[in-house]
C-alpha cells in the first residue's frame, strides 16, 4: 500500500489528489473573476461576495497546490475515479459562497442545491424571483452550467498536464456519459481540447444569433451558456416564454438539439468533411425518437382543444420536446395545460435523454437502443433457440459484460428516482410533485411541473429534501456507478 506518513495507509494517492484538487480550485477561482468584474462594472454590492469567494478559492487552491509535494505523481484508476467524483462536490461547496454572501442570500442547503444544479446542468432552482438577483449572480449561475456542460474534469484535462496519464482515461469516461463515446486522439488532453474548442465555437455562435434577435447582450450570453450546456438556467422568471419570440425559440431549439448530439461524432464529421451523422445508429434513433414524440404531443394538443394557431402545433411543441429530451429544462409557456398525455410523454422524454457523449442527462439513447435491440433478439431466440447473433451498435458488438452494466445502470437509475420520490412523499409533498422532482433531479433535467412549474421553484423542499435532491443530481451526472464504487469498502483497500 501507499504510505501517507501520519495519515496512514491508503489504496489511493491522496497527496496527488489533494494537489490536483488545489489546481482545480485555482481554475474555478479564475472563472469567478468574470462575475466579479461584472459586479464592479455595474456597481453591484455583490462584488464583495465574489471577492470573498475568489479569495477563499485562491488561498485554498494555492495552499494545496504549492505546499503538498507528492512523491508519487502517477494516478491509477482508483485515484482518477475518486478525483472525478469529489471534484463536483468540492466545486459546489466553494462555488456556493457567492450565493451565501450575496444581497439575496440563500441558506446553506439552498446555496449548495443551486450550485450543484448549476455544475451538473440540472437547471432546478430554489430562487423563485431570479430577476431580483444581481447581474453578477445570474452570470455565475450561467457559468456554472457552462463549466459543467462537458464536465469539470474534461475541462481541466485541457490545461493540467499532470492529469494526462493512466488515471485520466477513467476520469474522461466518468464524465463522458453513455456507452458509445470514443476518444478522438491518442492523448486525452488533445481530445479534451477538441471537445472544448467545438463547445466554445458553438457558444460564441449562439451568443451572436441570440443577440441579433430581441435579447440584450447579457441575456444572450447567459442563455447561450445554459442552452449549449443543456442546463436551462434563465435570467427571467418566465424562462424563455418571457421573450415571446418565435425566432429565439427556433434558434435555441436548434442549439439544444446540437447539445444532445455526441460532440465526438460532430468532430468526426467535421474532420471527415462529409455528413456521416445518419450513418450513426444512435443519432438516427435520436432523430426518430424526437419525431415520434412530436407526433404524439401534437395529437394530444389537438385532442385536448389547445390549438391556438400554427405556433401551438409547430414551434411550441418541438421546443418543449427538445428541451425535455436534451435535459435542458427551458420552460415555454404553460405546457402543463396541454393535458395529461403530454405530461406522461414528458416523463418518458426526461427518462430517456439524448445521445451519449453529449452535454445531456437521462438514460441516454444508446442504452435505450441496446434494450430495444436486445428485446428483439430475445424474441427471435425464443422462436429459434439455436440462433447465434449478438447486439451491435454502430457496428460494435455489445459484449455480455457491457450488457450487464447497462441493465444494472438502468435498474439503479430507476430505483434512485423511485426512492427520491418516496422520500419526498414521506416529507408531505403531493405524489406527482414529489416524483416529478425526483425524476427531474436524477435525470439532470430541471424541468418543472406543478409547484416547480414555470412560476415556481424548488424552494418548497425541506432542507433535508434539498440535500437529497443534490445527491441525486450528482449521482445522475456521474451516472451512479462512480459514487457507488466509492461507497464500497473494497475501493479503499489495496
Amino acid at each position: 500500500m501507499r504510505k501517507l506518513g501520519a495519515i496512514g495507509q491508503w489504496a489511493v494517492n491522496l497527496p496527488m489528489i489533494l494537489r490536483l484538487m488545489g489546481q482545480l480550485l485555482l481554475v474555478e477561482s479564475a472563472f469567478l473573476i468574470l462575475p466579479l468584474l461584472m459586479a464592479l462594472f455595474r456597481q453591484e454590492n455583490d462584488w464583495k461576495a465574489f471577492a470573498i469567494g475568489f479569495g477563499i478559492m485562491a488561498v485554498v487552491g494555492a495552499t494545496l497546490n504549492y505546499l503538498i509535494k507528492p512523491k508519487n505523481r502517477v494516478l491509477c484508476r482508483r485515484d482518477g475515479l475518486l478525483l472525478a467524483a469529489t471534484a463536483w462536490v468540492v466545486f459546489s461547496l466553494f462555488g456556493m459562497v457567492p450565493f451565501l454572501l450575496s444581497d439575496t442570500p440563500l441558506s446553506a442547503s439552498e446555496a449548495f442545491f443551486e450550485t450543484m444544479s448549476g455544475f451538473t446542468t440540472t437547471g432546478a432552482t430554489v430562487i423563485r424571483d431570479v430577476e431580483s438577483c444581481s447581474h453578477a449572480l445570474l452570470l455565475w449561475r450561467a457559468l456554472t452550467q457552462w463549466i459543467g456542460g462537458l464536465g469539470i474534469i474534461i475541462f481541466t484535462l485541457t490545461f493540467i498536464p499532470a492529469l494526462n496519464n493512466s488515471g485520466s482515461l477513467i476520469m474522461f469516461h466518468t464524465e463522458a456519459t453513455g456507452i458509445t463515446h470514443d476518444k478522438l486522439g491518442a492523448r486525452i488532453s488533445r481530445t479534451a481540447k477538441r471537445l472544448w474548442g467545438l463547445y466554445t465555437v458553438l457558444t460564441i455562435l449562439l451568443i451572436g444569433m441570440l443577440w441579433a434577435g430581441p435579447m440584450s447582450l447579457f441575456d444572450s450570453v447567459c442563455q447561450s451558456f445554459t442552452a449549449i450546456s443543456t442546463g436551462g438556467f434563465s435570467t427571467r422568471n418566465d424562462s424563455i416564454a418571457a421573450f415571446n419570440s418565435p425566432y429565439i425559440k427556433l434558434v435555441l431549439t436548434a442549439f439544444m438539439f446540437i447539445g444532445g448530439v455526441s460532440f465526438g461524432l460532430i468532430i468526426t464529421c467535421l474532420k471527415a468533411r462529409k455528413l456521416v451523422l445518419w450513418q450513426n445508429d444512435v443519432y438516427r434513433a435520436y432523430v426518430k425518437m424526437i419525431l415520434a414524440f412530436y407526433v404524439g404531443v401534437v395529437v394530444a394538443i389537438v385532442i385536448n382543444g389547445n390549438y391556438t394557431g400554427w405556433q401551438s402545433v409547430t414551434i411550441d411543441p418541438i421546443f418543449h420536446i427538445i428541451s425535455a429530451v436534451t435535459s435542458t429544462g427551458f420552460s415555454e409557456g404553460n405546457w402543463e395545460g396541454w393535458g395529461t398525455i403530454v405530461l406522461t410523454l414528458t416523463f418518458f422524454m426526461m427518462y430517456i435523454g439524448a445521445c451519449a457523449g453529449s452535454t445531456t442527462g437521462g438514460l441516454k439513447v444508446d442504452r435505450l437502443l441496446f434494450l430495444l435491440k436486445n428485446m428483439k433478439l430475445v424474441v427471435q431466440r425464443y422462436i429459434r433457440p439455436r440462433l447465434m447473433r449478438s447486439v451491435s451498435i454502430n457496428g460494435q458488438i455489445v459484449d455480455a459484460g457491457r450488457a450487464t452494466d447497462i441493465v444494472a445502470f438502468i435498474t439503479i437509475y430507476t430505483m434512485l428516482i423511485v426512492v427520491g420520490g418516496v422520500v419526498l412523499v414521506f416529507q408531505g409533498f403531493p405524489i406527482v410533485d414529489a416524483f416529478f422532482s425526483s425524476f427531474s433531479c436524477t435525470s439532470n433535467n430541471g424541468l418543472g411541473a406543478g409547484v416547480t412549474g414555470i412560476t415556481g421553484s424548488y424552494d418548497f423542499l425541506s432542507s433535508s429534501g434539498k440535500w437529497i435532491m443534490s445527491l441525486l443530481m450528482l449521482a445522475g451526472r456521474l451516472e451512479i456507478m462512480a459514487l457507488l464504487a466509492l461507497c464500497t469498502p473494497s475501493f479503499w483497500k489495496k
